[in-house]
């Protein structure tokens, strides 16, 4: 059993102070990351791999977690100015996506901060700590990076701004920005830098962007070609020039052989160098096995428990990347569509690692990734990935070349179900119900398909089994790159029929989203009506928050699609956003007049009936009649 994190030595974390860095025996860092979050050292955690990164590296790193930019600044000179940068991140979420909801409502809770508490990052948080460390320490260069950087490296839309915003090295001031997974770029920088390599002339290192005066010629890369976009200023002007850039972003950004971006922003130009190939088993395996402690710093334990840290405590992640491409989604912008997947043997030990907890009481809550269920899958024949330009793997159809074999998957939950120590091995993040019907993936001569679905049911769902078809009209599917509702209907047919062979009663959670660009209310009435008749009184819902780099941004921005540029319908105003979403809701009493005075307008008797049943008239007594036409 590992030792409890009151039995650690506090060396054990990476240093958060000054006292905690001389316990190690060091008087200075090489590096210094600033973080949104709180400090968990954990591989679900972007500072804390970065920091082991750095660590495994050979350098000293400390971290500033959550400083105050309100006051004196003091915790950002507290740990003194690092030898090679400061490393930037808000966080594991954009700061605005953490702190406001879908109407722009500020949230009260946060839960990657002790004790759930909001306030302790400011809005735009990587924007914040840039500049106040460019004001401090000048002469030292800030690298920034995580989420809200990586999808905010371009000319963006910002929802809470209702503005185009340039690229976030801009208003930064940073000196270059990692976009993506940082486990390649930062390693390939660290070991130039180690070499004595400046900082200012990391201009070729792939997944790197940065700023430079417009009269300078580009870094000169063999084989590298060069796309430019329209400039930051011609965005502002014309919706066009942005939606079709953005196009040339998320195509370059999934490619293997991918170009170098340009923009133009004032009298500078952005730099945007291409994506390194997905990370291979040995790479990601190299950093989930590094020495985390899998716990919060000590610090925090008189402050309360950190949500996040808490839903993903006894969770074991499979693997990075998604090819779904869902048009309102930013995992495949950030970890890339082709996924990367850990070796059996780094799994399994990250198992052994978590059922030695001395918490641990043999539930494993997740077993999964950003789609649990595509672990190993990949292009059968390499060659034609390498020529591939398609935003999605299954979308409009899946690609003939994709691997859908779900074995790999249903061999490894056994050998996780064989450990003594482990009663149950949950799925929890979540699966892509389409890769199992038949009639959408045709790939399933073995019936691997089936020996999977039945697999998870028989001995992975905790009570309730997440899918997301998302909506129920197939026009409004179609911008969001999901397959038609009619899939669902057949999945849920094969759980159905699953569940009921093996007197299993676990619920089957669809998740649906409201107010997405190619969505009128009527669609919402359908939908609403559709699972209403399926027996489904939803829950699981959430209103379509415009954020950076997706597809569906652009459109709820710019009014079209960035690959056709033609018109997509989408409603933005607060009222219709909630009005959409109320539909959902259909069983409140408090909606059903107003559902029926939107349907009536609508001419829509068949929905309004769906949804609401007619009243039954209640047969006056004689008396009262009678007392009534007298009145009369």
């Amino acid at each position: 059993m590992n030792p409890s994190a009151d039995q650690r030595p506090l060396t054990d974390w990476l240093p958060l102070s000054i006292k905690d860095a001389s316990k190690r025996g060091w008087e200075e860092f090489d590096v210094i990351l600033i973080s949104g979050d709180a400090y968990v050292d954990h591989p679900a955690f972007g500072t804390a791999v970065i920091g082991r990164i750095i660590e495994d590296e050979g350098l000293k790193v400390g971290i500033v977690a959550q400083p105050n930019w309100q006051d004196d600044l003091r915790d950002f000179k507290k740990l003194g100015k690092p030898k090679l940068f400061f490393g930037i991140t808000a966080g594991c979420m954009d700061s605005m996506v953490n702190h406001y909801t879908a109407n722009k409502r500020l949230r009260s809770t946060d839960a990657y901060t002790a004790g759930g508490k909001s306030g302790f990052r400011p809005d735009y948080a990587t924007t914040v700590y840039s500049n106040i460390l460019k004001d401090l320490f000048p002469d030292t260069p800030v690298l920034i990076g995580g989420i809200e950087a990586s999808l905010r490296r371009v000319t963006h839309y910002d929802y809470w701004k209702d503005e185009l915003m340039p690229s976030i090295l801009f208003d930064s001031r940073a000196d270059a920005l990692v976009y993506g997974m940082g486990d390649q770029p930062l390693r390939d920088a660290l070991r130039l830098l180690k070499k004595g390599v400046p900082f200012e002339h990391l201009k070729t290192i792939k997944q790197f962007a940065f700023l430079q005066e417009k009269s300078n010629d580009l870094p000169k890369v063999k084989n590298w070609n060069t796309i430019a976009l329209a400039s930051h200023e011609d965005c502002l002007n014309d919706k066009l020039k942005y939606a079709a850039n953005f196009k040339v972003v998320e195509v370059e950004s999934n490619k293997w052989q991918a170009n170098r971006i340009t923009q133009d922003i004032g009298d500078q130009i952005l730099v945007i160098n291409p994506p390194y190939k997905t990370m291979v088993e040995k790479e990601i395996d190299a950093s989930f096995d590094l020495p985390y402690t899998r716990e919060p710093h000590p610090k925090y334990k008189k402050r309360g428990n950190i949500p996040a840290y808490d839903m993903i405590k006894f969770s074991v992640n499979m693997h990075r990347g998604c090819f779904g491409g869902c048009s309102f989604c930013t995992i495949s912008a950030h970890q890339g569509k082709f996924i990367a997947s850990r070796s059996e043997k780094s799994i399994l030990s990250e198992v052994h690692k978590v059922t030695a907890h001395p918490d641990f009481k043999g539930y494993i809550s997740d077993l999964g990734g950003p789609s649990a269920n595509m672990y190993k899958m990949k292009g059968k024949v390499e060659s034609i990935c390498e020529r591939c330009v398609s935003p999605s793997c299954i979308h409009p159809v899946i690609c003939n070349n994709l691997d859908t074999s779900h074995k790999p998957m249903t061999q490894l939950y056994k050998k996780v179900d064989a450990l003594p120590a482990v009663k149950k091995a949950f799925v929890g993040s979540g699966i892509r119900y389409d890769l199992l019907v038949d009639d959408f993936n045709k790939n399933n001569e073995d019936g691997n398909h089936d020996e999977y679905i039945e697999q998870v049911i028989t001995r992975h769902v905790s009570g309730r089994l997440k899918v997301a078809p998302e909506h129920t009209s197939d026009k409004t599917l179609k911008v969001m790159r999901k397959p038609s509702f009619k899939y669902f209907h057949k999945f849920k047919e094969k759980y159905d029929k699953i569940s009921a062979e093996k007197g299993i009663n676990q619920q089957l959670v669809p998740y649906f989203i409201s107010s997405h660009p190619g969505c009128d209310e009527v669609d919402m009435a359908n939908l609403a009506a559709e699972t209403k008749d399926m027996g489904f009184q939803l829950e699981q819902v959430q209103d379509f928050t415009p954020t950076p780099m997706t597809v569906a941004t652009v459109i709820y921005y710019a009014g079209v699609h960035p690959y056709t540029l033609k018109p997509v319908e989408t409603v933005k105003t607060k009222e219709e956003k909630q009005d959409q979403n109320k539909f959902f809701f259909w069983y409140k009493k408090e909606n059903r007049s107003w559902i029926k005075k939107k349907l009536t307008k609508a001419n829509r008797p068949d929905l309004l009936e769906k949804l609401i049943e007619p009243e039954v008239k209640k047969e006056m007594p004689a008396w009262l009649e009678k007392r009534r036409k007298n009145q009369s």
